[in-house]
């Protein structure tokens, strides 16, 4: 039995951070295209899509929300997230706009509920079902990348680091604890950029 620890002051192998996936803009507006407003649900489902990706919620979050939760007049949304942690977030007036269209459809002789988004019980939507319906909203437009609930968040947030937002904001907005997580969105925006020089700067296209 040694009594010193060799390894020491020895580095751990670093571990490479796997990035996630997101959409452009126009996949995300051809996703929510596909759905049928004459649909009973129509409404319902794209106001889902609109508030996971104009407010870069997480499912769970998505389905508990409440209408005491909405402050339409300060334009902002009381999010309950991980263990409990209350934060605000931004609500643009366009998303506010599609909860009202939706709204306008709820049947006001069904179940009356305190969730934005109930099931026929009154309860709250399940997760299941926010899956499928942008799994079929992925399939009506063609997208052949795997996309769950939390691809609308990795989007809200890639877009906003790609517009110039400053990273705490953007933590703040997705709850994360600690800023690590969110500097993850500065090497999707530096891939970004990439891209775009490789794309249209002028030296690049005389190759």
């Amino acid at each position: 039995m040694i009594q010193k620890d060799p390894t020491e002051l020895l580095a751990s192998p670093k571990i490479g951070k796997k990035l996630p996936v997101f959409l452009s803009i126009q996949e995300i507006d051809a996703m929510i295209s596909t759905i049928d407003l004459s649909e009973p649900t129509g409404h319902r489902n794209k106001a889902i899509l609109e508030l996971l990706y104009g407010c870069g919620l997480r499912v769970s979050e998505l389905i508990n929300l409440k209408w005491s939760d909405l402050y339409k007049n300060e334009s902002f949304l009381r999010v309950i997230g991980k263990n409990n942690k209350e934060r605000l977030v931004p609500i643009a007036d366009y998303t506010v706009k599609q909860l009202d269209l939706y709204v306008s459809t709820i049947d006001k002789s069904g179940t009356a509920s305190n969730y934005i988004f109930p099931n026929n019980k009154g309860k709250q939507l399940s997760r299941v079902m926010v899956f499928y319906i942008i799994k079929e909203c992925t399939s009506k437009a063609g997208i052949t990348k795997t996309v769950s609930p939390h691809t609308f968040r990795h989007s809200f947030a890639t877009h906003l680091v790609e517009g110039g937002a400053n990273l705490r904001a953007v933590q703040e907005m997705l709850g994360h604890a600690s800023i690590t997580t969110t500097e993850i969105y500065t090497h999707l925006s530096n891939d970004y950029l990439k891209k775009t020089i490789l794309s249209f700067h002028p030296r690049n296209k005389d190759l």
